[in-house]
């Protein structure tokens, strides 16, 4: 029997008063797949991660969560976890304590719920015992991620779960993450920084003001007929220049920078081989995602 998709949303529509947040979208999460969610701010992505926890529910539409229809507010099934608009710490605890204390919550004794290893998952060993209040931004991340994770998901919800991580912060919660989906947890996260989102996502989802204006694989965003710059570094920057001049969908944008389709781009660097030019760097100015996103959202805000 096909396992049933983490998140299944169809014509899903949320409103405030006068305030459209989410318009008749659609969400599919497959088992296992890491889900990005990017948008401008207004653009519906809190709202819908919060309906995804069970914290609201759809004014219309169906959303359906690990198989299960989702009809009233916390009524979201069994293996769903995650925080939205940062996660709910007591600042006078500290962090084992913070665990300890929604261990008892959900009816677990701490002492058997695993907390010493879910705060190594997370890398927060050296500061077990420092209170949550002190915690900088990207340690405060870590800690609502270690308590999402303190009973082991089927569903992860995140609302930027890198937010104030450092380099190698950022590379510990990646590791994280990809592990659990790996083992076939689900994660749906949002997030502004798009280095993340390509290095994490298979799959993205872009709203404006509350509609999905792209919803699919990362590939396929590089695959549109979008022009991107290229930074382009050669052994000849001279006649690079007067090659790519020449090069048909080819723009010189200034030195060391051309733009063009993939295909153009393509047929520029088998010229510049051709003529014995050595290409040393080749890398788009701005990522496929951040173009795609900034050309799909513009013009609707």
């Amino acid at each position: 029997m096909e396992q049933p998709r983490a998140v299944r949303a169809r014509r899903i529509t949320k409103c405030f008063g006068e305030v459209v947040a989410l318009d008749a979208i659609d969400l599919d999460v497959a088992p296992g797949q890491i889900h990005g969610l990017v948008g401008p701010n207004g653009a519906g992505k809190t709202t819908l991660l919060g309906l995804l926890l069970g914290l609201a529910v759809p004014d219309s539409g169906t959303l359906e969560i690990l198989g299960a229809p989702v009809r009233r507010a916390l009524d979201v099934p069994d293996g769903v976890s995650g925080f939205v608009d940062g996660p709910g710490l007591y600042p006078s605890l500290t962090a084992r304590q913070n665990l300890a204390a929604l261990a008892r919550l959900r009816g677990r004794n701490p002492r058997s719920a695993g907390i010493d290893e879910t705060l190594a998952q997370v890398g927060l060993t050296d500061v077990a015992d420092d209170r949550a209040g002190g915690f900088s931004l990207g340690m405060r991340q870590r800690l609502g991620l270690a308590a999402a994770l303190l009973t082991p998901p089927t569903l992860l919800v995140l609302d930027e779960p890198a937010n104030g991580l450092d380099p190698a912060g950022s590379r510990h919660v990646h590791r994280v993450l990809t592990g659990l989906a790996a083992e076939g947890t689900s994660i749906v996260l949002s997030s502004h920084r798009m280095d993340d989102v390509e290095a994490l996502c298979s799959e993205v989802t872009i709203l404006a003001t509350g509609r999905v204006v792209f919803s699919g694989p990362l590939g396929k965003l590089a695959a549109e007929n979008r022009e991107l710059d290229y930074r382009l570094r050669t052994s000849d920057p001279a006649r690079t220049r007067a090659i790519a001049s020449d090069s048909h969908g080819i723009t010189v944008v200034e030195d060391n920078v051309v733009r063009g389709l993939v295909p153009a781009m393509d047929e520029l660097v088998t010229r510049l081989v051709r003529e014995n030019v050595a290409v040393r760097e080749l890398t788009p100015v701005v990522s496929p995602l951040e173009a795609a996103f900034l050309s799909l959202t513009e013009d609707k805000r």
